[in-house]
């Protein structure tokens, strides 16, 4: 049977049925159907957002069918690799199930990617400084309403706190769009007040699809290096109830907000504190995301068929 086969497809098959055993070792992953059913289901669940954001931008399946080989190959190229070999079109074609022609046009196509906007970047990077730092806080740790000009407010203005994060970017534009987009707004007394002490602005589609991206990648990606048993585990908790009433909802809606800022605050002042002390380290090439969010919805069948199938486990 192995004479419609060349040596080259044959010597890669075989790598490739090593190489998932090699993964299954390491990994602890289960490759017998029930378990893949589960996987499955988990991944329907989860895509159902996202399925309901893209169709309300107009983004079809046809769309995502396309984005979705793109993805396949790109994992594939980047994170299944062998060791000491290079990675060709039919071993990702093994590994994804895409026919070799589209993986070769795919590896070779530009890869586009959502950046991040330079005033986002440095957006949340004010915010973060505004809401942490003992010159721009008041006693009870919330941010200062900030004289507009360094000539009212001397090194506590809003002028003086743009020119800490960036000696190039003046102060004035920034307040214009922040205005815009209503992350601050002038008080009686000409000083700038802080609305908000999360920098996602609620008029920025741009912004938001930014945090977007970053928040919802960097949880599955924790999520999912748990799930393979890699070490050292990523931080991962949630807390979960049914049962409640819209009042007590709200209720714990408010603590999780008060408690998680304490929280996102306290990460905040010390990173930027870290930051300042690695500065020009040549081993500083390390991230980090640490996230919060509150999520509710009226219980569902479906949510019912979640926990009804964890309980049998």
């Amino acid at each position: 049977m192995w004479d419609n086969y060349t040596r080259q497809y044959i010597c890669v098959k075989i790598a490739h049925i090593l190489y998932n055993l090699k993964m299954n070792e390491n990994t602890e992953i289960a490759t017998d159907k029930p378990v893949n059913l589960k996987v499955i289901t988990a991944l329907q669940h989860v895509l159902k957002p996202l399925i309901k954001l893209a169709l309300t931008q107009g983004i079809n399946y046809q769309m995502l069918s396309e984005l979705l080989k793109t993805v396949f190959v790109q994992v594939a190229e980047e994170d299944f690799r062998l060791v000491q070999r290079e990675q060709t079109d039919s071993r990702i074609s093994l590994l994804t199930g895409l026919h070799r022609k589209d993986v070769h046009r795919l590896r070779h196509q530009p890869e586009a990617r959502l950046n991040q906007p330079t005033r986002i970047n440095f957006g949340a990077q004010l915010v973060g400084l505004w809401v942490s730092d003992a010159d721009f806080t008041d006693d009870n740790n919330k941010p200062k309403a900030l004289p507009r000009l360094a000539s009212a407010g001397g090194d506590i203005s809003f002028e003086r706190l743009v020119a800490r994060v960036s000696k190039d970017i003046r102060a004035r534009p920034v307040l214009d769009e922040w205005l815009r987009l209503g992350v601050v707004h002038i008080d009686e007394n000409d000083s700038v007040c802080l609305n908000t002490e999360a920098f996602v602005p609620s008029a920025d589609f741009e912004g938001k699809l930014f945090f977007f991206q970053q928040n919802i990648h960097d949880h599955a990606a924790a999520i999912t290096h748990n799930l393979m048993n890699l070490s050292p585990s990523m931080l991962e908790r949630c807390v979960y109830y049914d049962g409640l009433t819209i009042s007590a909802i709200n209720e714990l809606k408010a603590l999780a907000e008060q408690q998680g800022m304490l929280a996102l605050k306290a990460i905040n002042a010390k990173a930027i504190e870290l930051q300042s002390a690695c500065l020009n380290l040549p081993e500083a090439n390390q991230r980090f995301t640490y996230a919060l969010y509150f999520y509710h919805a009226e219980e569902d069948k479906e949510s019912k068929a979640i926990d009804a199938r964890q309980e049998d486990n």
